[in-house]
């Protein structure tokens, strides 16, 4: 197969014919003479340029592979040099393994050893060393790690130079000729010595819950960092939320006080935090200003940020047992009610792993993450970035602008995490196009199913850098199926289990299959082992399959380890994945109803808790669907009404205002599509994949059009 292109495709793509007649014959020479690989390795590092027209990419990327056997093909391969400069490479050295397959085999084979080395790598400092690694007595559903150790995770969060950026930042504020804030591993370290000092002073005690509602800013850090070196517990609340789900989070965490702002800005508008707060019943609240001038009168009791905070800067960390809590993060389940998960003091340094290998984090390095406190990247962004001695660039404002662009572009960002959706609103806005993204080494992408064009687009940004993608959870610490530095990047695809604990593929009968539920093979440093208001057990192991049934095929480290029981639960984490012909994986969705909008987990049940108080419904199914082309989920509801007259378009309008009261204004309702009965099973319940399935019909006849605005379903 003879593979050029014309002119004429390549100015409909957008490119000037001048500047394209210079580039037809170099590309068709490419295409002529080269191996497909070698072919988009030349045209990646050679000839396309960020500035080209994104069009120009994805028809040279799919004329390249037009003959490709393998699916997907890659858009990023790696160099020798590029691989030996790796942190796994690094590991494999030291081990003297000679392949990525083998190391992971060995740390799945050798878990205690594996996790061992990655606490000296990462200079993890303890004030009583452990008498044993991991202690599996209780079975690997509740593995004892770090056995008689004492420590205070935040004591490894400052072995970088004291004069080293801890922390780059700006926001929507500041005009584009203002600097960037700078703040110092020893000035973070000053201001969470006297956030501790300050709850001190207030008589919290080691062991009690203080929250965090807060956007991400500096302070925020600092806060949280303060908190867990007092050996208090963080209690991690979204910015997002509505009182009512402020009020649950607090109330099952038992929260003796609460962090807050009293306003955010966004988009030039005043944004009520503190009032939220207040609505929901809040403890004593600290209250930090958002704006030059306070704009809210605080309540009795209530303590300005400038007067709670210890002038003392200096504060000993407290050390505490290795399974000592630090911070309860929310996780929705099918129930509606948010599953409330420890953080231990070793959670973090799952994230510091993950950080350390998959993302491959090294000192001096920029990390940004466009997230907050209330989700689990936030408390990774901080664990993953200074535990690895990096710099944390974080923007108070909208990632959705080009100012956030142009603040990766300021900072000299060199791992830039985001979420599908994010990708795909800047690929349609143009927004990010023509800022230099060069010093960028690797991005990251996690909280959705991607789509493979946008993905495409956004390596497009930055030269072609790879994507790790990044799938796991808050109950992980970290991810569980991921990707590397020393792998080839394929765009919307997993290279790899995580290294230190391994997955299995299982269909509907618990045979090994291609195309599945994905099981994790415990034990790992990360993985909870408890839940403060749901039975750990009942969610994660009734019921799972276990280790001695599956052959050995299914598993890259073949055999268990002698840390491993011999018969070893597989634990239920709840995705659906394909394995595909290359070894790669796509994780395809959730086997339950747990959704994932906006990079933001919610379940069926507390959508329709909501929408089943409107006077006009009877009863809702809520379902996230994909669009045709692929991508993040959105959110669609069927509904039962009680009257006749009712339209799709003004139950649409009614769902969205009482979504955005009630449970989240991030969630956007796609779709209404009126029923007159919801498919059910003999017991009852409500058949939501039949639902998803229905819509997919629909949407596949007329994937442009909203099926609310094409009939009424019976």
């Amino acid at each position: 197969m003879v593979k050029q292109v014309r002119l004429d495709q390549i100015v409909a793509c957008g490119v000037a014919e001048e500047p394209a007649s210079v580039l037809l014959p170099q590309i068709n020479h490419c295409l002529a003479t080269l191996p497909a690989i070698a072919c988009w390795q030349q045209l990646t590092r050679q000839l396309l340029q960020p500035s080209h027209p994104f069009p120009l990419h994805q028809l040279l990327y799919e004329t390249t592979f037009a003959d490709w056997q393998a699916e997907p093909p890659p858009a990023w391969l790696p160099t020798d040099t590029e691989i030996q400069s790796t942190n796994i490479a690094a590991l494999m050295r030291d081990l003297h393994l000679h392949s990525y397959a083998d190391l992971h085999a060995w740390s799945t084979r050798d878990r205690p050893r594996f996790w061992e080395m990655m606490l000296q790598r990462l200079g993890i400092r303890l004030r009583q060393p452990y008498s044993q690694i991991v202690e599996l007595s209780q079975g690997v559903e509740s593995p004892q790690w770090l056995v008689d150790a004492r420590l205070n995770i935040v004591e490894s969060c400052f072995q970088a130079p004291a004069n080293a950026p801890a922390i780059i930042f700006s926001s929507e504020r500041q005009s584009r000729s203002e600097p960037l804030g700078t703040w110092t591993y020893q000035e973070l370290h000053s201001l969470a010595n006297r956030v501790a000092r300050g709850l001190v002073n207030l008589g919290v005690q080691p062991g009690e819950a203080i929250a965090i509602d807060l956007p991400m800013t500096p302070e925020s850090v600092a806060i949280y960092l303060g908190i867990v070196q007092a050996g208090c517990i963080v209690v991690s609340i979204a910015d997002s939320f509505a009182p009512a789900e402020i009020a649950a989070r607090l109330r099952i965490a038992h929260a003796r006080a609460i962090f807050t702002q009293d306003v955010m800005q966004r988009g030039g508008k005043c944004l009520p935090l503190y009032h939220k707060v207040m609505a929901a019943n809040a403890p004593l609240a600290i209250v930090l200003s958002g704006c030059a001038d306070p704009v809210v009168e605080l309540r009795k009791g209530d303590l300005a940020w400038c007067n709670f905070l210890s002038e003392n800067n200096t504060f000993d960390a407290v050390p505490r047992s290795a399974a000592a809590p630090t911070n309860i993060l929310f996780s929705s389940g099918t129930t509606g009610v948010p599953k409330a998960i420890p953080w231990t003091q070793i959670t973090p340094i799952k994230c510091a792993v993950d950080g350390h290998l998959h993302h491959d984090l090294h000192p001096g390095d920029v990390v940004a993450w466009s997230t907050s406190l209330g989700w689990m990247m936030g408390p990774w962004l901080i664990y993953a970035s200074l535990i690895n001695r990096a710099t944390i660039a974080l923007y108070d404002g909208a990632p959705t602008t080009r100012s956030y662009g142009e603040f990766i572009q300021a900072a000299q960002v060199t791992m830039l995490g985001v979420v599908p959706s994010l990708v795909n609103i800047w690929r349609t806005t143009h927004c990010m196009e023509g800022l230099d993204w060069s010093a960028i080494k690797a991005f990251s992408s996690t909280g959705e199913c991607a789509n493979p064009q946008d993905m495409l687009y956004l390596m497009s940004l930055a030269g072609y850098r790879p994507i790790v993608e990044y799938c796991g959870g808050t109950e992980i610490g970290g991810g569980y199926i991921t990707g590397t530095l020393v792998q080839p990047c394929a765009p919307a695809t997993f290279t790899t289990p995580a290294l230190g604990l391994d997955v299995v593929l299982l269909d509907g009968d618990g045979q090994p299959t291609d195309k599945g539920e994905g099981f994790i093979v415990p034990p790992a440093i990360g993985l909870s082992t408890t839940l403060l208001n749901q039975d750990h057990h009942q969610v994660y192991f009734a019921g799972t399959p276990w280790w001695e049934t599956l052959p050995d095929t299914q598993s890259r480290s073949n055999v268990p380890a002698s840390a491993v029981a011999p018969v070893t639960p597989l634990r239920r984490h709840g995705d659906y994945l394909e394995r595909l012909a290359n070894g790669y994986y796509r994780v395809c969705g959730r086997v339950d109803d747990t959704m994932n909008l906006g990079g933001i987990k919610v379940s069926s049940a507390e959508i329709e808790r909501v929408l089943n108080q409107l006077e006009e419904i009877q009863e809702t199914a809520a379902i996230a669907v994909s669009p045709p082309a692929g991508g993040p989920g959105q959110l669609v509801v069927y509904a039962v009404v009680l009257s006749e007259t009712e339209t799709p378009a003004a139950l649409q309008m009614q769902c969205q205002q009482a979504i955005a009261q009630q449970l989240n204004p991030l969630f956007k309702v796609r779709d209404v599509v009126i029923v007159k009965t919801l498919p059910r099973t003999a017991s009852q319940k409500v058949l939501r994949r039949m639902l998803r399935e229905r819509y997919a019909a629909i949407a596949h006849h007329q994937p442009h059009q909203p099926t609310s605005s094409l009939s009424v379903l019976n």
